[in-house]
C-alpha cells in the first residue's frame, strides 16, 4: 500500500510493487499511474509510506483499488484501515501493517503513462514475524496484481489456509 498525507487529506491506493534501488543512501521506487489522486497527495506533501497488509485487509485493498480519493477526505479511514502519522515523517501508516516505511520524495520520474516516485528511506519497522527475514507465522501477504474489470491477486496454489 502507498499512503500519503496532506493537510486533512489522507490518500492510499495499493500498488503491484516496490523496489529497492540503493542501500547507501536507502533509496526505494514505486510507480503509480498519472491520472492517480494519491500521486497528487504525495507530490504536495513531499512524503509517503509503503505499507505491507496481508489478507485480512482483502476488503480495505479492494475499497482503495476501485475509488478515487478527494480534497479533504481520508481514503485509508473510509476504506475501514486504521492508520496514525508515521513517527519520522507524518506519512500515514497502517494499524496491524506487517511492516512499514517512510519515505520522503526525493525525486519523482514520468516514464510513459506513470511516475516512478523516488523515496528516501526514513524510518521502518515490522511485525514480530519478520526475524532476519520473513518467517511467515502470522503474515500472509497480500499481493495486489492491478485492476481489471476488479481486483487481482496472487493466491499460492499451494499455500495452506488457516
Amino acid at each position: 500500500m502507498l499512503a500519503a498525507r496532506s493537510g486533512s487529506t489522507v490518500a492510499g491506493m495499493p500498488v503491484i510493487s516496490y523496489s529497492s534501488l540503493s542501500e547507501e543512501p536507502p533509496l526505494l521506487g514505486v510507480s503509480c499511474s498519472k491520472g492517480s489522486f494519491t500521486l497528487k497527495v504525495v507530490t504536495e506533501s513531499r512524503a509517503f509510506s509503503i505499507c505491507l497488509v496481508d489478507e485480512r485487509q482483502l476488503h480495505s485493498v479492494s475499497v482503495l483499488a476501485s475509488r478515487k480519493g478527494r480534497p479533504g477526505t481520508d481514503k485509508l479511514a473510509d476504506a475501514g484501515l486504521k492508520h496514525r502519522r508515521g513517527k519520522k515523517l507524518g506519512a500515514p501508516v497502517i494499524l496491524g501493517a506487517a511492516a512499514a516505511l517512510e519515505c520522503s520524495l526525493k525525486r519523482s520520474i514520468s516514464l510513459g503513462d506513470h511516475v516512478l516516485l523516488i523515496g528516501r528511506i526514513e524510518s521502518a519497522l515490522a511485525s514480530a514475524d519478520f526475524r532476519e527475514y520473513w518467517r511467515f507465522d502470522s503474515y500472509r501477504p497480500l499481493l495486489y496484481a492491478g485492476w481489471q474489470n476488479g481486483m487481482r491477486l496472487y493466491r499460492d496454489p499451494n499455500r495452506r489456509t488457516r
